[in-house]
């Protein structure tokens, strides 16, 4: 008998056209490095009382279909879970490279399924009506760089062949911390030490009364855009920020030689006044865990702007 091995695992993925119900072609198979995505449904314990010491059997409970997906930051796989996070972009470009354009602020998001798969089992389990609740990444000077998507799906349909066909392939060109650089107001910003990012779409889990004990929906509520940047203390000048209350807009980039970008840009970005702390001789280390608003004038919180090859998302 085969045992199921991760570096045999497969994912495919495809938006869907109504929620919860996976479409029958147009599946792209996704690179990623681990998941946690998957659907329990747990015991509860009986309370009744009247048969003796030993307990009754228990109940089924309601079906939790959610879980967590780390991917490589890629100039074209990536687009796919930005998509799943803002909405559909604004692609602009006769030929490649194009560069597609994601806004926050959308009040409707794309709903996806993603299959993963197990084939020396065989188990290949479709996870329909998968929603993007949680993106975060972050910047550091080594390492690898990935970003964890958090889902929240309908429910699991596991089968012993696949459901997605032969998905489409993507070229992967991974991008690295080597090719990060933050600006602040369109000047670069020196002496950070690390930056995370977190977006999330704070959803709202529609759990009415059904007989497959499946959620209806998960509908976005009001986003949050927060973070956190670790700098060595060289001047007053994010603090003076902090204290006067003001917003500054920060760029978080990533660009390859190749010409492929990801620019991430904030908005309006409200810093806390830190404790600076001298822990020792070593350099002073001060941490801002900053969050993000809507821009008055921008009209939005964020935009992310991905070049690449692909025409369309």
């Amino acid at each position: 008998m085969a045992r199921a091995q991760g570096a045999r695992a497969l994912m495919a993925l495809a938006f869907e056209t109504t929620y919860g119900t996976p479409p029958v072609s147009g599946f792209t198979r996704m690179p990623f490095a681990s998941t946690s995505l998957g659907a329990e449904q747990p015991l509860l314990n009986s309370e009744l009382l009247g048969y003796g010491r030993d307990p009754l059997a228990p109940i089924k409970d309601a079906v939790t279909a959610d879980g967590d997906v780390v991917v490589p930051l890629d100039a074209e796989a990536f687009g796919f879970w930005l998509k799943a996070a803002f909405g559909t972009p604004t692609t602009t470009g006769a030929e490649a490279p194009y560069s597609h354009e994601f806004q926050s602020g959308s009040w409707t998001l794309p709903s996806m399924s993603i299959e993963t798969g197990m084939p020396e089992v065989p188990r290949y389990a479709m996870y329909s009506g998968c929603v993007l609740d949680q993106i975060t990444w972050q910047m550091q000077r080594s390492g690898l760089l990935t970003a964890t998507a958090r889902l929240v799906a309908q429910g699991e349909t596991v089968g012993t062949t696949t459901s997605a066909g032969t998905p489409a392939a993507l070229e992967l060109k991974r991008f690295g911390h080597f090719n990060g650089a933050i600006t602040r107001n369109g000047t670069a910003l020196g002496n950070v030490v690390s930056a995370e990012i977190t977006y999330a779409n704070n959803l709202d889990r529609i759990e009415t009364i059904r007989s497959d004990g499946r959620i209806d929906g998960a509908d976005p509520s009001i986003a949050a855009l927060t973070g956190r940047i670790e700098v060595r203390f060289a001047d007053q000048t994010l603090v003076t920020q902090a204290i006067n209350g003001e917003a500054c807009e920060m760029e978080f980039a990533y660009v390859l030689p190749s010409g492929e970008s990801f620019t991430f840009t904030v908005h309006a970005v409200y810093l806390p006044r830190p404790r600076i702390e001298i822990s020792g001789p070593q350099g002073v280390q001060a941490t801002f865990d900053w969050q993000a608003a809507r821009d008055s004038v921008v009209g939005r919180m964020c935009t992310a702007t991905l070049i690449n090859d692909i025409e369309v998302y």
